[in-house]
């Protein structure tokens, strides 16, 4: 049964003579013998499983049953208390922040996207660029048929480049895409997103005030940047778990988390268009990339979602199990090292 799990209180300022915020980390049971078995199991694996030049190399796990840590192991010189960059894991932090702002009245889904943006448009933009919405930003499905490169103005390269696909039907993995939502954030806010989620997500969390790099127009790059430590990524994945509410508060609407998690588009690989998925052999039989994307979130077998970041960084989340599974990991591969992930860690979670 899911319940709202009881935070402890660790107080530091009383042991070091400081007046450092108060610091709260997840409750900690102990693992079974079957936990600590399969964990084994898969890190043995994913040391003699890839073949040269391919490499699986972790960097911690970390596994949160009924909203307790039952496991939790650093590798390669990583630790507890050292941040890990999460690459495109960013981007569903950039999508609560949308939420959150949408909550508070100042964008809408349907909003488009030019509305922000008038001083960087071309001389004339294209009905489709004028079609474009955040909701698009969201789901991927800007209209580019070629993810936008990033020159000196970040915001004026997105809006020149060609949209030739109707905005809203044509999947394609867009990390500028991700960034724009970051500018729309601090446009409307009039704060940086990081400035943004800390009182209203990092804050109530008890997740330090993290590090994301920004663009040259100072904005935060929204679809990567942002270095976590991996309980902060545990605590992402219970609030999804907990519908939003944090210590009896409603920190995110459950509706947006929701939305989030859900299949709004059929998806690709990142790299890969989408008519070329038949060509290349990949179908929702044996690839993690193609079974849908919701808002800055991909979905998964098991009747689970993920935050997902390049080289293998990852926010699980099993909702029929209430469990977590998060990994931080350098990886040259994808499909196979879920595949271990699926062999060797969904039977205990």
């Amino acid at each position: 049964m899911k319940k709202t799990i009881p935070f402890i209180a660790l107080t530091v300022c009383l042991l070091l003579g400081c007046k450092k915020q108060e610091v709260i980390n997840l409750p900690r049971t102990t693992a079974s013998p079957e936990i600590e078995a399969a964990v084994d199991s898969f890190v043995l694996a994913t040391k003699t499983r890839p073949v040269a030049p391919d490499s699986i190399t972790l960097h911690s796990i970390m596994i949160l049953k009924h909203g307790e840590v039952v496991l939790e192991k650093w590798f390669n010189g990583e630790s507890a208390e050292k941040p890990h960059v999460m690459h495109s894991v960013s981007k569903t932090f950039t999508a609560t922040a949308v939420g959150l702002a949408i909550n508070e009245g100042k964008l809408s889904l349907s909003d488009p996207v030019v509305k922000f943006f008038p001083d960087k448009l071309p001389a004339q933009p294209s009905e489709l660029l004028k079609a474009m919405t955040v909701r698009d930003l969201l789901t991927m499905t800007c209209g580019h048929d070629t993810e936008p490169a990033r020159g000196d103005d970040w915001e004026k390269e997105f809006l020149a480049w060609p949209v030739v696909h109707k905005p809203g039907e044509y999947y394609l993995y867009n990390s500028l895409g991700t960034y724009m939502l970051a500018a729309i954030v601090q446009k409307v806010t009039g704060e940086k997103l990081i400035d943004y989620l800390d009182t209203r997500l990092f804050q109530p969390l008890h997740i330090d005030r993290p590090q994301w790099d920004e663009s040259p127009q100072g904005i935060n790059c929204g679809g990567w940047g942002l270095y976590l430590k991996t309980e902060d990524m545990a605590k992402m994945g219970q609030l999804f778990l907990q519908e939003g509410k944090w210590n009896g508060e409603q920190i995110v609407p459950a509706a947006w988390l929701k939305e989030m998690s859900s299949y709004q588009v059929p998806s690709a690989p990142s790299g890969t268009r989408f008519e070329d998925l038949e060509k290349a052999g990949l179908n929702k039989d044996n690839n993690e990339w193609v079974q849908g994307y919701g808002y800055q979130m991909w979905i998964c077998r098991h009747n689970a979602f993920r935050a997902d970041g390049f080289a293998g960084q990852y926010i699980m989340v099993f909702p029929d199990r209430d469990a977590v599974l998060v990994l931080t990991t350098s990886s040259s591969l994808y499909q196979p090292y879920i595949d271990l992930i699926w062999q060797y860690l969904l039977p205990i979670l």
